[in-house]
């Protein structure tokens, strides 16, 4: 009680000194967000401030651009992201009505009937009509703004609900994106594997007729045999990486995954450098950084809504209708009946409820302080990471294909030495083995860098 009485001293003399409102604490993105850096440590990109919006068309591949587009009105879990926006905007107006009058319309109408004993002795009865019009109003007057705090906390957790709801469909177009050139690199995997075995089937020929005419023992055609075994089993093994990829593009994109979707073509060139900007223009274009410092803002406001609690409510009532015997005699002065009052109720023992109220929502707030400071924590270390990544990349795509290049133009002169007997055949078979792998990982390495990049899109909030 004593806890009480002293809280609530101090709000209403901090409410007083405010002019009649609970302040709530100014934050900004830089202050609020922690290891704000001045500019990136991973990458050689100078800042600028350069938007990264309109990221898909930097890839120009119109298949593409369909796909997410298909994407956008189809998947399921988007539309629940939508449906979550409409329910917090629908909240924020329920929390908001409580400013406004309140009125109700009653209507009723009875009829009674009482038996008595009359004065001669026989028994009497009496019916009695009764109909009442009356329309009552009541208002809370939101003097210290509790009301309006709950709806601004409210429109704040709205406002984070549309941001999750646009991350979402960055998060969305990014994944069609990825699959697709997933998809698109399987079908070349295939094609390469492929490729393979009819090397690998015209090397087993060639070691069969060398044995045939007593040029080669046994061992180099099981040798050769067992190479050409090894390869389909890898061309079995890409096309069932393909149908995976067929099907996981297609969920993504709201179909059935009947691994039906095709892909043409080949993986694109990697576009041009992101101008990857400062770390301080992430914390106001990323919209989960968005979205968890609307959600702070939210729990500052459920603060000041349960500490206004504990301040004295004022509402004023006030009704007035007709009431008679007769429906016909409503329109008569002598039927109205009216009323009005006012009331103030000030909470003075309460369980430890309010105050326990006001303790749970400020730890609501270092608990949405800690998460937005560990999302910017996070963010910067996607972008960090990306950059990094893309260098690295960059490096082993050009070295598997100075590889790949150079196993193909091996190729022939290896063939030619083992026919005329320079070479044996385990040299062969590597140099076969080397012709599939390097041109297997270049592929893999060259869609890791496009995944990469739209990563980095992703990570600086990007718009397509």
């Amino acid at each position: 009680m004593k806890f009480h009485s002293r809280r609530l001293a101090g709000i209403v003399a901090v409410t007083l000194i405010t002019g009649g409102c609970i302040r709530t604490p100014e934050r900004t993105a830089l202050t609020t967000a922690s290891a704000v850096p001045g500019q990136w440590s991973a990458g050689t990109q100078r800042p600028s401030d350069t938007s990264v919006d309109r990221w898909l068309a930097t890839f120009q591949d119109a298949r593409l651009k369909q796909l997410v587009a298909e994407g956008l009105a189809q998947n399921y879990d988007l539309q629940a992201s939508a449906a979550r926006v409409q329910q917090a905007l629908a909240q924020a107006r329920i929390e908001g009505a409580p400013r406004l009058p309140q009125l109700d319309l009653k209507a009723n109408g009875e009829r009674s009937q009482d038996n008595f004993v009359g004065i001669d002795g026989e028994p009497a009865k009496f019916l009695a009509n009764n109909f009442a019009l009356r329309a009552d109003i009541s208002w809370e007057l939101d003097v210290w703004g509790r009301i309006r705090a709950s709806r601004d906390a409210s429109r704040a957790e709205a406002v984070a609900a549309q941001r999750d709801f646009e991350a979402a469909r960055l998060s969305l177009a990014a994944r069609i994106a990825q699959a697709w050139y997933r998809l698109v690199e399987a079908r070349q995997q295939v094609e390469v594997a492929e490729s393979s075995i009819t090397d690998r089937r015209t090397i087993a020929g060639l070691v069969r007729g060398r044995f045939e005419l007593g040029l080669s023992q046994g061992l180099e055609l099981r040798l050769a045999e067992t190479d050409l075994a090894t390869a389909e089993a890898q061309l079995a093994s890409v096309r069932n990486q393909l149908q995976l990829a067929q099907r996981d593009l297609e969920l993504v994109l709201g179909r059935y995954p009947r691994a039906g979707l095709t892909a043409a073509g080949e993986l694109p060139s990697l576009p041009k450098p992101v101008p990857s900007g400062l770390p301080a223009q992430l914390l106001e274009r990323r919209p989960d950084l968005l979205a968890a410092r609307a959600r702070l803002t939210a729990a500052d406001q459920r603060v000041a809504s349960a500490q206004a609690a504990l301040l004295p409510r004022f509402t004023l009532t006030g009704g007035g209708g007709v009431r008679s015997q007769e429906l016909d005699a409503w329109f008569s002065p002598t039927s109205a009946v009216w009323n009005v009052a006012g009331g103030l109720l000030q909470p003075l023992f309460t369980g430890g409820r309010l105050t326990n109220e006001i303790k749970r929502n400020e730890a609501g707030v270092v608990e949405a302080l800690a998460n937005y400071r560990q999302t910017a924590l996070t963010a910067f270390r996607e972008v960090e990471q990306t950059l990094a990544a893309e260098e690295w990349l960059r490096g082993q795509e050009r070295s598997l294909l100075a590889a790949t290049r150079q196993a193909e133009e091996n190729k022939q002169a290896v063939v030619y030495a083992y026919r005329n007997g320079l070479t044996d055949i385990l040299t062969l078979l590597d140099n076969y083995r080397s012709v599939l792998d390097t041109r297997s990982e270049h592929l893999a390495v060259k869609r890791q860098l496009l995944t990469n990049r739209i990563d980095l899109y992703l990570a600086l909030g990007g718009g397509f």
